[in-house]
């Protein structure tokens, strides 16, 4: 059995009826926006997010679940899609998970209409159903996103940023939003503050592990994931070039920075700036720095009793540092 499908199958019926859901809350009068919206959901990627918001919902409630469960999860889908399909028109991209975005179907104008109206939904599917608390949560993560993604473009400029930096624009660019969904499902079964705050931090490592793999992707030989040196032709600073910049001697500085800045099209220095990060410890560092909040996450989960839905959390944070793409 596949891993993810592994992971779903304590939430299995729950996801068919997210779906419906799902489907339903996005339902207009306008025919050009359900033919839009269909097509979104057909072309849905493995729904971590929701995944994530219900069995954390069922870890903390003895797998009882109720309806403001499933509009937390409709809510954080519905926002995060909306973001998506802004993220493409604003990245001029035309693919999205294999299929085409939908901005090269129906140009950016209807894109960024539909993403204002998918946004719209899911700020009225909470507020009809004074689910004020959910939409903080989700709100804040929004914020967060917005800023960790200007953060990035401002810092972009100059090559020169610190592991600190990074770190903050990967907590708000990535991990705000799976912070989010453990919140989120957390919040729907229970009144804790502290078991709320609690699985927001277990999404927010979750996500930074997630986000440092993604990195490590870029150096790989072979062609799974993303191909190799996109991040360096796109002069997006990860975590193992950041580590050996920050390390480097001035000279082997110099030319890694003068590489990304002015030669980032020519395969042959792309090449050899990959190279130069993996012989000066980059990948190792990151790698280190994975495990360790793939560890600090599963350590937050150690202190619930065993059941089908921690497991598959423990699953969840294990397949997010050993997938293949």
């Amino acid at each position: 059995m596949k891993i993810v499908e592994q992971i779903k199958q304590p939430i299995r019926e729950e996801m068919q009826l997210f779906e419906k859901k799902f489907h339903e809350s996005m339902s207009s009068k306008v025919a050009l926006l359900n033919r839009i919206t269909y097509y979104i959901v057909n072309s849905k990627g493995k729904q971590m997010r929701p995944m994530f918001v219900f069995l954390t919902a069922k870890m903390l409630s003895d797998g009882k679940i109720n309806e403001r469960t499933y509009r937390g999860a409709s809510v954080i889908e519905l926002i995060h899609t909306a973001t998506l399909v802004h993220d493409d028109v604003v990245d001029d991209s035309n693919r999205r998970r294999g299929f085409f975005s939908i901005n090269a179907l129906w140009k950016n104008k209807i894109a960024v209409l539909v993403g204002d109206y998918l946004l719209s939904k899911g700020l009225l599917l909470s507020i009809d159903n004074n689910d004020f608390d959910l939409l903080k949560i989700i709100s804040v993560a929004v914020r967060e996103m917005s800023e960790g993604e200007l953060l990035q473009i401002e810092k972009a400029r100059r090559l020169d940023i610190t592991e600190d930096v990074y770190f903050e624009i990967i907590r708000q660019k990535t991990a705000t939003l799976i912070a989010a969904c453990c919140a989120l499902g957390a919040k729907s079964v229970s009144d804790n503050d502290e078991e709320v705050e609690i699985m927001h931090r277990f999404g927010e490592l979750i996500g930074i592990a997630f986000q440092i793999k993604d990195d490590l992707f870029d150096y790989t030989d072979d062609a799974i994931g993303k191909p190799t040196g996109i991040d360096i032709k796109e002069q997006k600073m990860t975590l193992p070039l950041i580590h050996v910049l920050n390390n480097a001697n001035p000279q082997d500085k110099k030319w890694l920075i003068n590489s990304i800045k002015n030669h980032n099209k020519d395969k042959k220095r792309v090449k050899e700036v990959i190279s130069f990060v993996k012989e000066n410890g980059g990948l190792a560092y990151a790698e280190e720095q994975m495990i360790h909040y793939q560890q600090e996450a599963l350590s937050l989960l150690g202190k619930y009793p065993d059941s089908p839905y921690k497991n598959s959390l423990e699953l969840m944070v294990n397949y997010v540092i050993e997938r293949k793409k």
